[in-house]
């Protein structure tokens, strides 16, 4: 079987179309210029959907992964914040069902990067994984007992709003001290320029300073590997999972904190293992494809 799986960012659009195997047959990546609008982000979508249906005409059916909480059932966007200006409402499986006339299964794109890398990346033969997404946001997902635990209004795995510090720094959702002020690659870009009186162009050349002994910035990944470790705690204690995936742009840099952090949890006698996502950017959408793999599967099997 090959199907078509796309992974709907802020920033960029990525599409695929993959065998049942895992086999990467065609890959795609377009800008969202999500601040454009709806239905701009709608027409980029279209977009490469189309470019790999044409390349592919014998694929079975598209899976998606977007940012937001998604009504899995309908495919609608029930939240989103402002990262995509005009998303919430947005029904994406009936836009894409009807602009191709084959099936589609939407999802939260957290939720689809913690399937790619239960199929083929970090958390292949676990039925029990939390994960954390750490790049311009914090998202993560729960898979249990072999099931994405989505909970009852779709926002099952949402630690990026899981509040971190109380009364803390103000986030976009409308809450205060969450997880993703203090722990997202723009967190940690603000941290630093607050701490140095500088700008930096991204969270690599952050690292590049910590990595060069700045003291300024030795103290912000300090704090930033000691919240990070409060949450990696906190995630065991409550779910007791048999590992911790972290992904995102952040771990992209892990050559530079990551012995630090595994230091600083084993002083905190976290009884989980913690790795690091081995997919990339990529996780998403080979998610997202393994999404509708296995929704088209339990069609047929079920009989419908």
């Amino acid at each position: 079987m090959k199907v078509a799986g796309i992974d709907i960012g802020g920033t960029s659009i990525k599409g695929m179309v993959i065998d049942d195997h895992g086999k990467m047959l065609h890959s795609l990546k377009i800008d969202t210029e999500s601040s454009l609008g709806r239905d701009h982000i709608v027409e980029n979508l279209k977009k490469i959907v189309g470019e790999l249906h044409s390349a592919h005409q014998d694929i079975a059916g598209v899976g998606i992964g977007t940012a937001g909480r998604v009504n899995v059932a309908t495919g609608e966007v029930v939240y989103a914040t402002a990262n995509l200006p005009g998303w919430q409402g947005t029904n994406v499986k009936k836009i894409i069902e009807h602009h191709l006339n084959l099936p589609v299964v939407v999802d939260n794109d957290a939720n689809t990067a913690l399937m790619g890398e239960q199929w083929l990346g970090a958390g292949r033969n676990l039925k029990d994984i939390t994960m954390l997404t750490l790049g311009t946001g914090v998202g993560g997902a729960n898979l249990v007992n072999g099931e994405i635990f989505r909970g009852a209004h779709w926002s099952g795995g949402e630690w990026g709003h899981v509040i971190l510090i109380p009364n803390g720094l103000p986030c976009n959702c409308g809450q205060k001290g969450c997880m993703e002020q203090y722990l997202s690659g723009n967190a940690l870009v603000r941290f630093a320029e607050k701490a140095t009186n500088q700008s930096y162009e991204s969270g690599v050349k952050v690292m590049e300073d910590y990595q060069n002994s700045r003291k300024e910035i030795v103290s912000v990944i300090e704090e930033y590997i000691a919240h990070l470790s409060v949450v990696i705690t906190n995630l065991s204690n409550g779910l007791d999972p048999q590992a911790v995936i972290i992904g995102g742009g952040v771990i992209e840099s892990k050559e530079f904190w990551w012995d630090a952090f595994l230091k600083a949890l084993k002083k905190s006698a976290v009884p989980v293992e913690v790795r690091p996502a081995l997919l990339g950017n990529m996780a998403g959408s080979i998610g997202a494809a393994k999404l509708i793999i296995d929704t088209i599967r339990n069609t047929h099997e079920n009989g419908f």
